[in-house]
């Protein structure tokens, strides 16, 4: 049996790959990605990238070059009907990139990686989808709702999902598919929402956009993969859909005030009305959108990802970290030091 990441070099391939070696050190895992370890991912903007890694630490899989967006051939081993599949290949970050990009990647990979799956009879896959294909709006999200994604994104992400449950349907008794939809995932490594915030907290840089009480869907990335093998173990078959993230979500302030503790700041946080911030992210978009701040992200702050966890919190499944704990875990995977 073999633990076939797509992505595997990324933030949550990295994750999963050490908790997989924990828990059984002889698993072979083989990281298809197009980035090898050790190479900075490329992140838009001027972002500076850091490894999920810890220092001196090295990932523990067995890299195979290989780009999703082509027919996925010439592997130096032998896939079994055994294996696991773990897409996490992605044009994630929004906005970010033009939209043919985001469909070149998820959809053209979803194809890819479930015909690879079909030609190998590999019977399980768990796919990282996102909370984008809800779209943007205020009210609470579950499993059930209806999607309506505004973004290439979402769309690209959605299309995705279908594809994957294509795959499933041609053999539904005996194929296995996990969907899951992350809030924010955060942990060392993200390169993400969650350490920006981190930053401008601590460079008195933070404001709230507008309001105090817009709701921020998150889980911890350790969570995550841990949910991940969970459901891989207690699923036989069929289709399985999972918003991933604490429930209930918490506010922004909520998050920024329980950061603020972890790591000792003790940094006022003003609200600022919006006629001032958006002309002001406006501005500092034009100078390049230093700390990541332009019109677009400030928008999307002040939009609610208000995604219900109950379907997780209720499917048997233990979850590892409180809310606090896991900004405490993360906060000593970097010396207790600082939040990337």
């Amino acid at each position: 049996m073999n633990y076939i990441i797509t992505g595997g070099t990324g933030f949550i391939g990295t994750h999963l790959t050490k908790l997989i070696h924990q828990r059984n050190p002889q698993a072979k895992v083989y990281n298809l990605d197009i980035v090898k370890p050790g190479t900075p991912l490329p992140l838009p903007g001027k972002a500076t990238y850091h490894s999920p890694l810890l220092d001196g630490e090295e990932l523990t899989s067995t890299f195979v070059e290989c780009d999703i967006r082509k027919p996925i051939e010439n592997l130096p081993f032998e896939p079994t009907p055994e294996d696991i599949i773990f897409n996490f290949a992605a044009v994630h970050r929004t906005p970010g990139y033009p939209d043919y990009e985001y469909f070149e990647t998820n959809q053209k990979g979803a194809e890819n990686v479930t015909a690879f799956a079909e030609k190998y009879g590999i019977k399980r896959i768990v796919f990282t989808s996102s909370i984008a294909p809800y779209g943007a709006a205020e009210q609470l999200k579950e499993e059930t709702t209806l999607p309506t994604p505004n973004t290439a994104y979402g769309i690209s992400k959605l299309v995705a999902e279908k594809i994957h449950m294509i795959w499933q349907a041609r053999d539904k008794e005996n194929r296995q598919l996990t969907i899951c939809r992350p809030g924010v995932v955060f942990g060392k490594g993200e390169n993400g929402n969650f350490t920006r915030l981190y930053w401008a907290i601590r460079g008195h840089k933070m404001a709230y956009p507008g309001r105090t009480d817009t709701i921020k869907a998150c889980i911890y990335v350790k969570e995550l993969v841990n949910f991940m093998l969970y459901r891989v173990e207690q699923h036989p078959h069929g289709v399985e859909i999972y918003n991933c993230c604490f429930e209930p979500a918490y506010t922004i302030q909520h998050i920024c005030e329980v950061m603020k503790k972890v790591t000792g700041l003790t940094s006022w946080i003003p609200n600022v009305p919006n006629w001032i911030i958006m002309p002001t992210a406006a501005v500092l978009g034009a100078l390049g959108a230093p700390m990541g701040i332009c019109p677009a992200r400030v928008k999307k702050l002040q939009i609610s990802t208000n995604i219900c966890g109950k379907k997780l919190k209720n499917c048997g499944y233990q979850f590892k970290y409180s809310f606090e704990e896991a900004l405490q875990d993360w906060f000593k995977d970097n010396r207790n030091g600082y939040l990337e």
